[in-house]
């Protein structure tokens, strides 16, 4: 995880689970994005950010190919930027986003999964997706495919907004009701740490990060 607020930034990468080097992968994201600097405009940012991105996917396909065996070594990424009045995010793979306002909670980001393609083409409910057998199948990562894109939006920030970034191992143990519930009380750092040992408590099959964010 990446938490740089002196420049409006964080990330959250998660090592792509039953893969080799899945650690390398997220901790390649993290170290690039950590050098960068606030743009002068919000294009400039977004650009960098994305380059960095290109440029780690390239190396990780590389460090992949010297490898006897065909392994991918790869890494789902969320990230938020807060510049000026704006809230821009991007990512590929299951790690997401979401926005509590108002007291209502919101999920800003698609996951990039097979059942999340299965729920759109109506062959099952979002609530089959979670217990699904093909719920760990991601169709995008960074180191995963020559070719990477990364999905951006952008939205306009309002005071009192609260947004958290998390792994996909939050989401497999906590429904989204849960989530509305713990972030619409406390300080960010009691929601993580609510967050947290909620799942742990319910067996944390997984590596799970989360990052609470507050708009003042």
């Amino acid at each position: 995880m990446l938490d740089k607020p002196e420049i409006g930034l964080w990330v959250v990468a998660d090592g792509m689970g039953g893969h080799e080097g899945g650690d390398v992968a997220s901790q390649l994201i993290v170290n690039s994005l950590a050098k960068i600097h606030e743009g002068i405009t919000l294009d400039r940012y977004i650009d960098d950010i994305e380059d960095r991105l290109l440029k780690v996917n390239k190396r990780l396909l590389a460090k992949a190919g010297e490898s006897e065996k065909q392994v991918t070594i790869g890494s789902t990424v969320v990230g938020m930027v807060a510049y000026d009045k704006f809230c821009t995010f991007f990512w590929a793979g299951d790690s997401r986003l979401y926005r509590l306002r108002n007291g209502a909670l919101r999920q800003l980001t698609t996951d990039h999964s097979q059942v999340e393609i299965y729920i759109e083409q109506g062959l099952i409910s979002r609530h089959e997706a979670a217990t699904h057998p093909h719920g760990n199948m991601i169709t995008r990562a960074v180191g995963a495919t020559d070719d990477l894109y990364i999905d951006f939006d952008i939205q306009v920030m309002q005071s009192g907004d609260r947004y958290m970034l998390c792994s996909d191992g939050l989401t497999k143990h906590l429904e989204d009701l849960e989530f509305e519930e713990m972030l619409s009380e406390g300080s960010v750092e009691e929601s993580c740490k609510e967050l947290i040992a909620l799942t742990l408590e319910r067996g944390a099959g997984d590596n799970v990060t989360t990052i609470v964010i507050d708009v003042e």
